[in-house]
């Protein structure tokens, strides 16, 4: 559901990051930010609530070029990570033009991965979405932990359908870009 300004000339896109509570959302937001070029970025929101917090900013990257004479602004979103955010969860994929699905790959975070997956499906149902009609990719994050579950266990539950998946440390960088150049390159495709 881009939203397009004739008068700036550019498409406005929205990609949300989404998973379960300390998955590494917020790290990967902070990291593209602080690599993301200054003259091309806007400001780096903070919405905290009592245990959580949602980040968003918008950036309009150079190297991707125009769609039919217009520049995109991607706005990245996160999601809060704790269940009883589920308000917030919905109302900030209203609109949605693709999503990231961070998975901690911790053996002790696999139950919290499902749960949020499942909500994740729940909350597309109410705006009448499947992650079938959209860009989608799923990061396995916190690959460096040394109780890291196997990347083939992880695709079994969390992946079934085998959208595009990647392996990250979103602490040092490591899957943060391929990620959201996946997602990325998705929502181009739809807006041509």
């Amino acid at each position: 559901m881009s939203l397009i300004n004739y008068s700036s000339r550019e498409i406005n896109v929205k990609i949300v990051y989404y998973g379960p509570g300390l998955c590494g959302k917020t790290t990967n937001i902070q990291y593209i930010y602080d690599k993301v070029s200054p003259d091309t970025k806007g400001k780096l929101i903070t919405l905290a609530t009592e245990m959580d917090r949602t980040l968003f900013f918008d950036f309009l990257p150079l190297e991707l070029g125009t769609v039919k004479g217009f520049k995109t602004r991607f706005h990245l979103y996160t999601v809060p990570g704790q269940v009883y955010y589920d308000a917030s969860r919905k109302l900030i994929l209203r609109g949605v033009d693709g999503v990231v699905f961070v998975a901690d790959s911790q053996n002790s975070r696999y139950d919290a991965n499902i749960e949020s997956l499942y909500n994740l499906h729940e909350n597309l149902a109410e705006y009448d979405m499947k992650l079938d009609e959209l860009p989608y990719a799923i990061q396995y994050n916190k690959r460096d932990l040394p109780d890291a579950i196997e990347v083939p266990a992880l695709e079994e539950e969390l992946n079934p359908k085998h959208y595009p998946a990647f392996e990250a440390v979103a602490v040092n960088g490591a899957g943060v870009f391929d990620t959201l150049k996946s997602v990325a390159k998705g929502v181009l495709r739809n807006l041509s």
